[in-house]
């Protein structure tokens, strides 16, 4: 049996499952980390040193980190589709994808953490707006890049756009106001429609 190790509230997590429902793939997920712990013992440890979810557990094969599972279920499950076979067109899925983690993520962290995990009383406004302004930057440049395509990297819905998906889903529905974005506002409303991002569009952050 394929299993997930990690808590749903997880964005790191909602990119896995997201990625084996699109995919049509059976599993089991446990409630790992976060409030739920488990992720500091020695036999999950074991799997990632890091003690960070998710991790997947595939026919003897253990996997952490979030990006590299999307990418692996893709290769193995959707080649040619989900994850491209034209080099080119697979480097683009990468590159989105290297930017949801080192630009886009990164960038809405500490508003997301203020506004959602810390009383409203203790919140930083200051570290708020900071994110904020880092994460409009983040927005209009996925507006640009959505003005022409249906998807992020084109017409056809890859690997790129669940893990990019995730993100989009947070900062939409984070209690803060923002600049419009037409291009991303229709791309979110395109991937809600998706049967297999019904997981994640469903969480509330928390």
């Amino acid at each position: 049996m394929r299993k997930i190790l990690g808590r749903l509230s997880s964005i790191n997590v909602q990119k896995v499952v997201w990625c084996c429902d699109e995919l049509g793939l059976d599993y089991e997920r446990s409630d790992v980390g976060g409030k739920f712990g488990g992720n500091d013992t020695p036999a999950f440890l074991a799997k990632n040193p890091t003690g960070l979810v998710p991790v997947l557990e595939e026919d003897g094969f253990v996997l952490p980190e979030s990006n590299a599972i999307v990418r692996y279920l893709c290769s193995r499950h959707s080649a040619g589709k989900l994850w491209p076979d034209d080099p080119h067109a697979r480097a683009q899925v990468d590159r989105w994808m290297e930017w949801l983690s080192t630009s886009f993520v990164p960038a809405q962290r500490d508003a997301f953490w203020e506004l959602i995990r810390v009383a409203p009383e203790k919140r930083n406004a200051a570290t708020v707006d900071a994110s904020r302004a880092k994460s409009e930057k983040c927005t209009a440049a996925l507006d640009a890049q959505l003005a022409n395509r249906r998807y992020v990297t084109g017409e056809t819905f890859t690997a790129a756009d669940i893990v990019v998906g995730c993100a989009v889903h947070r900062w939409l529905n984070l209690p803060l106001e923002r600049s419009a974005r037409p291009n991303l506002e229709r791309y979110y409303g395109d991937l809600r429609s998706r049967p297999g991002a019904r997981q994640v569009i469903a969480q509330p952050l928390t």
